[in-house]
């Protein structure tokens, strides 16, 4: 998922499809939530440039259908599991002989506040989907990354995950929390050939935004197709930064967020 607000207008050229012009030939690529939306349109980018992907999803249908598509495998996966992770790794790398790249995209929508409507089984699915995910995910690949000699590691966050959400607070602080580990473990990770980036998509086209469609329709707000999400993965996988979060955003060309002016002590060199 994606929130927060768009910034209609603008030019719209990333609204048009393009065919990936970056190499990943030779390459592995797991991509987690892979059977739809943002997970689906980016295993096809991936596939088009070159990767052999494995497609990761709790739904077996989409996701062996993704994994078809693409001439690729399929490994029914629940992120919030750490052993599920371990085995989708060993899968891919027994299956391909290795792992080079982990989309970590897989994501739900958290669905209650704090107030009255808190639901701890929801909250407990939200996090286990959209941190867990991304922690276990990474966890579990980076030994895999660490054989082939380094990586890349993309985690879906949001632009929920850089400013404020009111409508779904708990869903921001999970991508929050996503964010925070990106600009935290890129720096130390990237010195060891292991990159770990973040994108950070607006209200982008998936299964969840399904129940904000009519409010998104009724104020206007553009939704980003799920191919201009999933060039901008691929943006970043052939990229060099690390601990970079991409914000992708209706109508503005796709670029890392600059995060300034952070307070520190005086004197205190702050990134």
């Amino acid at each position: 998922m994606s929130g927060g607000n768009e910034a209609p207008g603008g030019p719209r050229e990333q609204d048009e499809p393009r065919p990936p012009q970056a190499s990943l030939r030779g390459k592995v690529a797991v991509v987690t939530g892979g059977g739809s939306g943002l997970g689906r349109a980016t295993a096809v980018v991936l596939a088009a440039a070159g990767a052999e992907v494995v497609v990761a999803d709790l739904d077996p249908r989409g996701g062996q259908e993704v994994a078809d598509l693409v001439g690729g495998h399929f490994r029914a996966c629940d992120v919030s599991d750490l052993e599920a992770n371990r085995a989708l790794v060993d899968f891919a790398t027994e299956r391909c002989g290795g792992v080079d790249i982990a989309v970590l995209n897989a994501g739900v929508a958290t669905g209650c506040g704090v107030g009255d409507e808190f639901d701890p089984v929801r909250y407990r699915r939200a996090m286990g989907a959209n941190l867990d995910g991304v922690v276990y995910g990474t966890h579990a690949v980076l030994p895999a990354l660490r054989a082939r000699g380094g990586g890349s590691v993309v985690a879906t966050a949001s632009l929920a995950g850089l400013a404020a959400v009111p409508l779904d607070p708990l869903y921001a602080a999970n991508k929050h929390a996503v964010v925070g580990l990106t600009r935290s473990l890129g720096p130390a990770l990237s010195q060891e050939g292991v990159r770990f980036n973040a994108v950070c998509p607006g209200f982008a086209e998936s299964r969840i935004i399904d129940p904000l469609r009519d409010m998104l329709a009724e104020q206007a707000v553009p939704v980003i197709p799920a191919e201009v999400v999933a060039r901008t993965v691929l943006r970043i996988l052939t990229g060099g930064g690390a601990g970079e979060c991409w914000l992708v955003q209706a109508g503005r060309e796709p670029e890392p967020f600059r995060f300034r002016n952070v307070p520190g002590p005086a004197g205190a060199a702050v990134v």
